[in-house]
């Protein structure tokens, strides 16, 4: 595809992300997403089957650029600290900066957004977003699983669902921020977690 085919078919899955956090996938018409995207209706058929095949390719790119993120944040603090566990509060840390660069706060996630309807989607879509979020969690739980091996937890805890709270805190840091109208919220709930991972891993006099 020519480079301002890319460009058009990227600014056509911009358009309906933004469209799609703020008003749903079933409340996105495509005809406002031709709009937003000044395109011609010919064009975005070019580029697109439909509207379900829009969704397909764009939560697959929203869960690409998610993993990008992802992982630049955890090599960032690998290369800021050679101890697992100070390499996750780095990483949270990190990740709660990150939050802050938003004054509006988090626009929102699009594998929330679709989780809430599920009814509109094929087993496909649905197997690609439960799958993006398996990798986030494996991820994770193997950098918990690195501090284990170091730093034994002081209480018990199950490692996949201590992984799986990251994910909660997350989905539950964009609602708070949404709901209460506080743009840092997401950053101070990754803050509180981070504290709570100091906890576990008996770290109670780091900064």
């Amino acid at each position: 595809m020519r480079s301002n085919g890319i460009q058009t078919r990227n600014r056509i899955l911009t358009a309906a992300q933004d469209l799609i956090l703020q008003q749903g996938f079933s409340g996105t018409p495509i005809d406002q997403i031709i709009e937003n995207s000044a395109i011609t209706k010919g064009g975005f058929f070019y580029h697109f089957e439909g509207k379900r095949d829009l969704a397909k390719h764009l939560l697959i790119r929203f869960l690409e650029e998610d993993q990008k993120i992802f992982d630049e944040l955890v090599e960032r603090s690998k290369s800021l600290s050679e101890d697992p566990l100070q390499q996750v509060l780095i990483f949270l840390n990190l990740y709660a900066e990150l939050a802050c660069e938003l004054p509006t706060g988090h626009p929102g996630c699009l594998v929330a957004s679709y989780t809430y309807e599920l009814q509109q989607f094929d087993p496909e879509i649905y197997q690609i977003a439960k799958d993006g979020m398996q990798i986030w969690k494996d991820e994770f739980e193997a950098l918990l699983q690195n501090i284990s091996d170091k730093h034994p937890p002081v209480i018990d805890i199950i490692l996949g669902e201590l992984a799986d709270m990251l994910t909660a805190v997350f989905e539950g840091g964009i609602i708070l921020s949404k709901i209460s109208g506080e743009p840092y919220a997401l950053s101070k709930q990754l803050l509180q977690f981070r504290t709570y991972i100091r906890f576990i891993f008996g770290d109670v006099k780091a900064n």
